[in-house]
């Protein structure tokens, strides 16, 4: 009986919170482990089913980078990365192409139809969901302390997105999931980093939150303890103390970047916990980084 009334506190504490974001849009990133573990596919795959079922809009943009790697391995190819993103030459967005918009999406579409979602698979292509240009990074010379421009390659960067595509898969209830892939300027395959697409849907959708899911706890201190909040002020002084570095920094800067759009809020958590999502919506505790304007 001690469980079962266990079980019924849950519902109630998640009661409130059905009511406030019923109807509203959620954009979730979904990739690292929670991509990888099978049991934590399913997880995912049913909490998304479930906020569809409650009347919350979830749009979900995955990464899929272990993958694509091993596949470039397997073809004797070695991934190589500046500054976190990947060189893509010719052949490699060919193999970015086939594991992303085809192999990763309808595994993960077809995941959350088993579950009960209504999930259809797209890429930035559709619909000219995704408008992008090649994304040009520049780095100082450290033998002239010019800066220089670095060729990633067809790497892009979201110019505009059609959010016209998405609301009319809205009107009919299916689940937007979507490769953060797109056509460049001259029709050429452009390879997106999918935090920032998930960053640019969620503004021009007008998001009630971005959520991304990492392989970590969330934003923490130098001394490793968890920042269950913050503000946009305090991020800007967590980065410039060096307290918010490497690959969460771009993470932040897209979470920065959705709520100066607009969003409500914005949401880093630890996609190796199993059902993540409904911990950090549904409970007062939750169990990331809750960012806030």
């Amino acid at each position: 009986m001690k469980t079962l009334i266990e079980k019924a506190n849950v519902l109630i504490e998640s009661l409130p919170y059905i009511r406030k974001f019923s109807g509203k849009t959620f954009v979730i990133k979904y990739g690292g482990a929670a991509m990888v573990d099978e049991k934590l596919k399913v997880a995912f795959a049913q909490d998304i089913a479930l906020l569809n079922f409650i009347g919350i809009k979830p749009v979900i943009i995955h990464g899929g980078g272990p993958k694509i790697n091993k596949i470039m391995e397997k073809m004797g190819k070695t991934p190589t990365f500046i500054q976190g993103q990947r060189v893509t030459d010719e052949e490699t967005i060919d193999i970015v192409e086939m594991v992303l918009g085809g192999l990763i999406n309808k595994q993960i579409v077809s995941l959350i139809n088993a579950h009960g979602g209504l999930a259809i698979g797209l890429s930035g292509k559709d619909g000219n969901l995704i408008t992008a240009r090649r994304k040009v990074i520049r780095k100082l010379s450290p033998e002239t302390g010019v800066p220089e421009i670095i060729d990633l390659g067809l790497v892009g960067e979201v110019k505009k997105i059609n959010p016209k595509v998405l609301t009319s898969i809205d009107k009919s209830g299916f689940i937007p999931v979507i490769a953060p892939i797109s056509a460049g300027q001259k029709s050429e395959t452009l390879n997106i980093n999918a935090d920032y697409v998930a960053e640019a849907v969620a503004s021009a959708l007008k998001a009630e939150k971005l959520i991304l899911l990492t392989d970590v706890e969330g934003i923490k201190t130098k001394k490793n303890k968890l920042v269950p909040n913050l503000n946009m002020k305090k991020i800007s002084t967590l980065i410039s103390n060096g307290t918010i570095t490497g690959g969460m920094l771009p993470k932040v800067q897209a979470c920065r970047n959705a709520i100066k759009s607009d969003v409500s809020k914005a949401h880093i958590i630890d996609g190796r916990v199993p059902h993540a999502l409904l911990l950090e919506i549904f409970t007062e505790e939750g169990i990331g980084t809750e960012i806030v304007k």
